[in-house]
């Protein structure tokens, strides 16, 4: 718009002079600088078609251009920015896909993190329970060892004793048959019962 009004200030001093001569150089300088639209013959014999025909080429030949330029420019604008648009949502979106592949990674590893550490603090705790079983079943053992070396040697006490018994009772039944055969030898009598001295 301001090279228009430029223009337009450019032309209006032209008409002022005679009819004629400014009209042949102000559809030069109108053609050299625009070279969209001649003016027509017709209009350049008229000067207040002229006036006319600069409007109208002023109004028609500039606002086509200008408004052709800034369209495509502000498609391809459109164009870009819906790209530029574009490309930062995909960002966005790959950058969204990283961090929370990201996180569920932490996450997955934190727990697998938590499994393996409650894993050996059971395994521990089991470890240390049998342990203490075996240190229990040990403690058992040696007292049952014990135990049953004490009833070995009670009974082994036991058959001492019992032997030491057939021992004295076999030591006076012989002194009581020697006794018996001294008697019968002083009296005479044989003995009543000589298959009971035989054992029999």
């Amino acid at each position: 718009m301001a090279e228009v009004e430029a223009k337009q200030v450019e032309v209006a001093p032209e008409p002022a002079s005679p009819p004629p001569p400014p009209a042949a150089p102000a559809a030069e300088t109108h053609v050299d600088e625009k070279a969209v639209l001649p003016p027509p013959p017709k209009e350049e014999a008229k000067p207040v078609d002229d006036s006319k025909a600069l409007a109208v080429v002023e109004k028609v030949a500039d606002p086509a251009p200008a408004a052709e330029k800034p369209s495509g420019g502000s498609i391809d604008r459109d164009i870009v920015l819906a790209r530029l648009e574009t490309d930062k949502r995909m960002s966005l979106i790959k950058a969204w896909e990283e961090s929370e592949k990201t996180k569920a990674e932490n996450k997955a590893v934190k727990k697998l993190s938590a499994i393996a550490s409650w894993e050996n603090t059971k395994k521990a705790a089991v470890e240390a329970q049998l342990r203490k079983i075996e240190e229990q079943l040990e403690k058992k053992k040696s007292e049952y060892a014990e135990k049953m070396k004490n009833k070995v040697a009670m009974l082994h006490k036991e058959a001492e004793e019992k032997r030491a018994m057939v021992e004295a009772r076999r030591g006076e039944e012989m002194l009581k048959a020697e006794e018996m055969a001294a008697k019968y030898r002083a009296t005479g009598h044989a003995p009543k019962k000589l298959i009971g001295c035989f054992g029999v």
